[in-house]
């Protein structure tokens, strides 16, 4: 199933842009209009981040999301072929200053959100980082899709790690010189245990993992804006926001990176995921050793 997935999709890699976006355009009226693909979802989380906004403008944010979200996919498939030269004409990231702390010796924590195009950001760390870059990464259920994305995101010195193999890998991921990649707006999967904090003014539980991996082992500490330029173009701009992860006091980090993320997506509504149900779980009072945020739960 593999092969026969693997040599349709390499084929598909091989077609010019033009011709994918027409693909693209395509599959978008069917998901949007046909199917409807989570459609009350993206809304509903529209709603709640851009209150202030008319259901006009919402619907308008999420039309475009739909087509970003189509063109990630799309796009992704076409590095199956993509030569190197290609890529960097189309995504575009200044390394410079992370590759002079990895020459300190410093290792590194980077912290990204569910944005597009995700897959990109990896591969232009991937192609010029001086050191590991690790991954980690959820296994999709599909055996033959999980290969492939594997082999998709296998570039240059990357190393991934599936979430439930993490801390049985940590020893020998973090026994030499390091770039972490992490999704760092994810929910926290027990509501109990995560770090809660208002996210575009709701409660909502982050996972603690970025926050206690840069107070235990110390590393820069790295936030990734992604910047859609125009379709089918990325430009993905590093921020160094310490060079001593454990100076941060617990859940400080995880208030910057949220306060960080919420102006990128304000910036640029449609290239965030709003297809996951962000504001899911319910604040309870049990949570309020968990809560982090300067300011007290706003309206559930």
């Amino acid at each position: 199933m593999y092969y026969i997935l693997y040599g349709f999709l390499y084929l598909v890699s091989l077609l010019p842009f033009f011709i994918v976006y027409r693909i693209a355009d395509c599959i978008y009226f069917l998901l949007y209009f046909v199917a409807g693909y989570r459609k009350k979802v993206v809304m509903e989380n529209l709603s709640i981040a851009f209150p202030n906004k008319t259901i006009e403008e919402r619907t308008s944010i999420a039309k475009q999301f739909y087509k970003n979200l189509i063109d990630t996919f799309l796009e992704s498939i076409k590095l199956l072929s993509m030569s190197d030269t290609t890529f960097a004409k189309r995504a575009s990231m200044d390394l410079s200053e992370v590759n002079q702390l990895i020459a300190k010796g410093k290792n590194l924590q980077f912290h990204s959100g569910h944005q597009m195009n995700w897959e990109y950001a990896h591969w232009a760390v991937a192609t010029q980082i001086n050191t590991s870059w690790v991954g980690v990464y959820k296994k999709i259920g599909n055996p033959a899709v999980d290969r492939l994305f594997m082999k998709l995101r296998s570039k240059g010195r990357t190393v991934l790690v599936a979430v439930h193999e993490f801390k049985g890998r940590a020893h020998t991921v973090f026994n030499q010189q390091y770039a972490l990649g992490l999704i760092a707006d994810q929910n926290a999967g027990k509501p109990a245990s995560g770090y809660w904090l208002n996210f575009f003014g709701r409660p909502v539980p982050f996972v603690t993992g970025p926050d206690k991996g840069a107070l235990k082992n110390n590393p820069a500490i790295i936030f990734v804006k992604f910047v859609k330029l125009k379709r089918g173009y990325y430009r993905f701009e590093p921020y160094v926001i310490a060079e001593e992860g454990a100076n941060f006091k617990e859940g400080e980090l995880t208030r910057i990176y949220r306060d960080f993320l919420e102006k990128s997506i304000v910036e640029d509504p449609a290239n965030y995921l709003w297809t996951h149900r962000r504001w899911r779980r319910q604040y309870r009072q049990e949570y309020e050793k968990r809560w982090i945020d300067n300011k007290p739960p706003l309206q559930q």
